[in-house]
């Protein structure tokens, strides 16, 4: 069988590619997928060329504007010192060059909310345009945007640039349908690390609702765990571990400890933070609206 041919597939008569958009809520574990995807697809491998992968990662610096974000690019692919005086527009052309000199086929931009959730209708116009121009022309790239769901609010501010990408939204952890998944994780992972398992039934449902129903930060939530039984050279992996890494990650008293206290459900978590997030986007999405 012929190798798979590193060449993104084009659309509307040849013209242009299509992007991908992965949004998902902070924790589920999208960057540590779209990473692991990306390395191990066997089309994106090392470029003869270059020494160098057929795909280039960026995380969306602050403040993310088009200008910085394109130096941030230019800079992961070795090109420094561009001029302060130059514009946006002439950043991007050097970047659009740059990346088909170098073979990149996709564009992963980590944290993209930032740059899409511009200050301004202009700005924010002005970046979906020159998103949508990285898949236009000789060198077209597949660019992914990953985020949270603030990200999601492109599809309302231009259908044109929307209907280019596929979305992608990873479902959250439930209590009862993903309890014997984690259970077998847990179990893989202390075979490897030499430990038993004693805990009690509901640890699952408990690590559901401490790990925010997000599946990378069960994970986390599971490795910590398993360090500290290791750090006390327990023989086996109990409940108290658990309690011990969630107290040190969240910082959290006794009483309010959700693998420590039997009404657990009770406990209320980040509702100041979720109400603070639901604000700044509201607060955003109207500056935006306003230009």
């Amino acid at each position: 069988m012929s190798p798979l041919c590193p060449v993104p597939c084009r659309y509307a008569v040849g013209k242009e590619t299509r992007g991908i958009l992965v949004v998902e809520a902070a924790g589920g574990g999208k960057t540590t997928t779209i990473r692991k995807f990306l390395s191990e697809a066997p089309f994106l491998k090392e470029n003869p060329e270059t020494g160098l992968p057929r795909y280039l990662e960026i995380q969306v610096p602050n403040p993310a504007t088009l200008k910085s974000v394109g130096i941030a690019i230019l800079a992961a692919m070795d090109m420094k010192g561009v001029s302060e005086k130059a514009t946006a527009w002439e950043i991007w052309n050097v970047v659009r060059h740059r990346l088909g000199l170098m073979g990149i086929k996709v564009l992963w931009l980590d944290e993209a909310q930032d740059l899409v959730m511009a200050q301004s209708a202009n700005e924010t116009e002005n970046t979906l345009r020159m998103i949508k121009s990285l898949m236009q022309g000789e060198h077209a790239v597949i660019p992914i945007l990953s985020g949270t769901q603030r990200l999601a609010e492109l599809a309302s501010f231009d259908p044109q640039v929307s209907r280019r990408f596929s979305k992608i939204a990873s479902p959250d952890l439930e209590h009862g349908v993903h309890d014997e998944n984690l259970l077998c994780l847990i179990g893989a992972y202390c075979e490897e690390a030499g430990l038993k398992i004693d805990l009690p039934g509901d640890l699952p449902a408990r690590l559901i609702t401490a790990s925010r129903h997000r599946f990378g930060r069960a994970v986390e939530a599971i490795i910590n765990a398993i360090e500290c039984a290791l750090w006390e050279q327990a023989p086996m992996l109990t409940m108290e571990h658990f309690a011990e890494a969630w107290a040190m990650q969240d910082g959290c008293e006794p009483s309010a400890n959700i693998f420590g206290v039997n009404d657990w459900l009770s406990i209320p978590l980040d509702k100041g933070a979720e109400e603070y997030e639901a604000a700044r986007t509201q607060r955003q999405i109207k500056k935006v609206a306003r230009g």
